[in-house]
């Protein structure tokens, strides 16, 4: 038999794992209070230190724009600590009229693998959400963000352990490579993995092993219907192309324009810094941006300066985004892939109805399960459009890029957006705290009486120790066995074991 040589660093991430499962071990024993304190300081660090990461992850990869990764970068951590409250996931849940207590648990060690699209964000939200349910989690950057994510993740783990997390409960992997991450999404060190980043990659998690939840790819349809209110779907349609370059895959692909409007939101768009590509500038995109059919990644996050230079487009200065119209959805149509670009294509139908029809073709050719937007003041359309498309998510009169991921809606703030089943995914809604979690439930015989819980803590909680027996004589000594057990049954009580 052929052995097979192991990666470079698989001794050391292997070390990585056992030292995250000493920690994961200890923080399990955190109540909300003690756990809520390493949150909080996280969280404070990582805010504070949102605009330098942003500018350096844009400098590292060449993604994005500096200003709109500092707003990811906020909304991933205050944001995070503002929207969730730690107590829900760590103490104990007591329902008398059912007669159930729910008793909440850590997965344990999570493995984190984050993307070259949205770095920071990425770390930022995994690790809090890791702390919040009291997990260690190794961070896996992607290696073109590896430099500018292992220097967040250090920050992050300095401020963690400072304010009382077990030392080793946030660590990162230096030099990732391939062979190096699959050896640990293998490893049965880890309890979990959360998975974001190309196709490839997510896959490799679900053939790993270990429980992975990980996410697809989008190609997101924005239908604008003949009832929208015209100019504010132009706006978000801009803006949300424009926002850090299109780099989120929330952001929208195609719009598809109910004839009776297309006009108007081509003036639309242009009036909001879009420039309208006409054919022989369409074919010259599809060339540019989609060579052999496929994209052309290293124009990913650039903005539409760039990528009107890398087709020989002439725009003019202050362009924010490039629409592209075309004729029809199919497969074989470049225009109908996903984009990571600020180039829209767009479609024009007949009505709403046929309108539908063509959303559904494209996600047939990509983003089953993701996301879709639309803009109607149509009450009827809008429920038509959410049962007919196979997403998880339909933003409603919102730009794609931010509403999808929670920054604009009431959805949770998300940089892992679960495409559920429709996308081959375990994952059915934006990734939260409660998905890194899980549940013991102690459920009485519904004839028995329901005991009294109140003011018990489960990692706090033990059982009276049994009465120890006087000595014989009043003067005796105790023995060495009783003075041993004494002293076991203090050293629980002091380290919380």
């Amino acid at each position: 038999m052929i052995e097979t040589a192991e990666p470079p660093g698989a001794a050391r991430a292997r070390t990585m794992l056992a030292r995250a499962r000493w920690a994961a071990t200890a923080f399990a024993t955190f109540d909300a209070e003690r756990t809520r304190r390493v949150v909080e300081a996280v969280a404070d660090v990582a805010y504070q230190n949102a605009e330098r990461y942003a500018v350096a992850a844009v400098e590292e990869t060449g993604m994005g724009v500096p200003e709109h990764k500092r707003r990811k970068n906020e909304a991933c951590s205050r944001g995070i600590v503002d929207r969730y409250d730690v107590a829900d996931y760590v103490d104990a849940r007591i329902d008398a009229e059912a007669m159930i207590v729910s008793v909440p648990k850590p997965a344990g060690v999570v493995l984190a693998l984050t993307p070259s699209t949205n770095p920071i964000a990425s770390v930022y939200f995994k690790v809090l959400l890791a702390l919040m349910t009291r997990n260690a989690v190794v961070v896996s950057p992607h290696p073109l963000a590896r430099n500018t994510s292992a220097d967040a993740v250090h920050v992050l783990a300095q401020a963690a352990v400072s304010a009382g997390a077990p030392d080793g409960c946030l660590q990162v992997v230096e030099e990732p490579t391939i062979p190096l991450i699959e050896t640990l999404m293998s490893d049965r060190g880890v309890d979990v993995i959360v998975a974001t980043g190309g196709t490839a990659v997510v896959r490799a998690a679900y053939r790993s092993g270990n429980p992975a939840l990980g996410v697809g790819p989008g190609n997101v349809p924005a239908l604008v219907d003949a009832t929208a209110d015209v100019a504010r779907a132009a706006a978000c349609l801009v803006d949300s192309k424009a926002f850090d370059n299109s780099i989120l895959c929330t952001n929208e692909s195609v719009a598809i324009v109910e004839e009776r409007v297309a006009d108007a939101l081509l003036r639309e768009l242009e009036r909001c810094g879009a420039h309208i590509l006409d054919e022989d500038e369409a074919q010259r995109a599809r060339a540019a941006f989609y060579p052999d059919g496929h994209i052309q990644t290293e124009l990913a996050g650039r903005d539409a300066a760039a990528l009107a230079a890398a087709a020989n487009l002439e725009v003019r200065p202050g362009t924010r985004v490039l629409v592209a119209p075309f004729p029809l959805i199919v497969p074989e149509e470049p225009l109908a892939l996903e984009k990571l670009f600020p180039l829209l294509g767009l479609v024009r139908v007949p009505d709403a109805a046929r309108g539908i029809e063509a959303a559904k073709a494209l996600l047939r050719i990509g983003g089953a399960g993701h996301s879709a937007v639309i803009h109607s003041r149509d009450p009827r359309t809008i429920l038509a459009y959410g049962a007919a498309v196979r997403v998880l998510r339909v933003g409603v009169n919102t730009p794609g890029s931010t509403g999808s991921a929670g920054l604009d809606t009431n959805l949770a703030p998300s940089m892992t957006i679960g495409t559920g089943f429709f996308g081959r995914s375990a994952l059915t809604e934006n990734l939260q705290p409660r998905h890194l979690m899980q549940w013991t439930r102690l459920a009485y015989d519904a004839s028995q009486p329901f005991g009294d819980f109140d003011g018990l803590e489960p990692w706090s909680a033990r059982p009276e120790p049994a009465p120890v027996a006087a000595p014989a004589r009043a003067d005796a000594e105790l023995s060495r066995d009783d003075v041993r057990r004494m002293i076991l049954d203090e050293l629980r009580t002091l380290v919380g074991a």
